[in-house]
C-alpha cells in the first residue's frame, strides 16, 4: 500500500502559511506504519512538542493504473473517507528552514489517521461540492469542502499516475483547507463529511 499526500492544495491553507500559490502538485507520501485506524487513540509522540492537525478527505484506489488520462480518472475510485494528516510542525519548520527533506514530520508511526470509506454515491452532495469539518472537544476547528481545491481529485490522480503505478487500495490524502492548529492531551477529535461521523478518537 502507497499513501500519497498532497500539500497546499486549498488556497485557504495556503494563505494562513504565507506560501505561494503551487503551479503543479506537491506530493509526499507516508508508510503504512502511519496508519491509525478504527478510532484508536493518537499519544504525542516524544520527539515533538508541536502537533498539528490537518483534515482531509481520502480516496481510495479500487483498480491498477499508470497514466491515467484526467477524464478517465473516475473510474479508479469509487468511496471516499476522511484522514488527519498529523504534523509535528516544530521539527518540519526546522528542517525547511535549512532546505532538508521533512518525512520524518509527516510521516512518523500513527500520523495518518482514516475512517472507514464509503461509496461516493451514498453522500448527498457531488463528489466535486461535498463539505466536511472537524469537532475538537464540540468545537468547529476546521471546515472545508472539495469544490475548493486547486487541483480535483480527478486532476490528481492522473498527475500522480504519470510517476506512480497505483495499486488496489492505495490511498490519497487531498489536502487541507485552513484552521490548522495543535492538539493537546486529552483533546476529542470528530470528523465529519456532510454530518455523518467518520472519525472519533482522544488524543493522549
Amino acid at each position: 500500500m502507497k499513501i500519497f499526500c498532497i500539500g497546499r492544495n486549498y488556497v485557504s491553507h495556503v494563505e494562513e502559511f504565507g506560501n505561494p500559490l503551487p503551479d503543479d502538485l506537491i506530493v509526499f507520501m507516508k508508510p503504512d506504519t502511519a496508519l491509525l485506524r478504527k478510532n484508536a487513540p493518537f499519544y504525542i509522540p516524544d520527539f515533538t512538542k508541536e502537533v498539528d492537525f490537518e483534515t482531509e478527505l481520502i480516496v481510495r484506489i479500487n483498480r491498477v493504473g499508470k497514466g491515467i488520462a484526467e477524464k478517465f480518472a473516475h473510474r479508479y475510485y469509487n468511496e471516499i473517507g476522511l484522514g488527519i494528516d498529523f504534523t509535528a510542525r516544530d521539527i518540519q519548520n526546522e528542517l525547511k528552514q535549512k532546505g532538508l527533506p521533512w518525512e520524518i514530520s509527516k510521516a512518523f508511526d500513527y500520523s495518518a489517521v482514516i475512517s472507514e470509506f464509503v461509496k461516493i454515491d451514498s453522500f448527498v452532495n457531488n463528489i466535486k461540492n461535498l463539505p466536511f469539518h472537524l469537532e475538537i472537544n464540540g468545537e468547529i476547528r476546521q471546515k472545508g469542502n472539495s469544490k475548493d481545491m486547486i487541483f480535483s481529485i480527478d486532476k490528481i490522480i492522473s498527475e500522480l499516475s504519470k510517476y506512480f503505478t497505483f495499486k488496489i487500495g492505495d490511498i490519497i490524502f487531498t489536502g487541507t483547507p485552513a484552521g490548522v492548529g495543535s492538539v493537546a492531551i486529552g483533546d476529542r477529535l470528530k470528523g465529519f463529511i456532510e454530518d455523518k461521523c467518520f472519525f472519533d478518537f482522544i488524543v493522549k
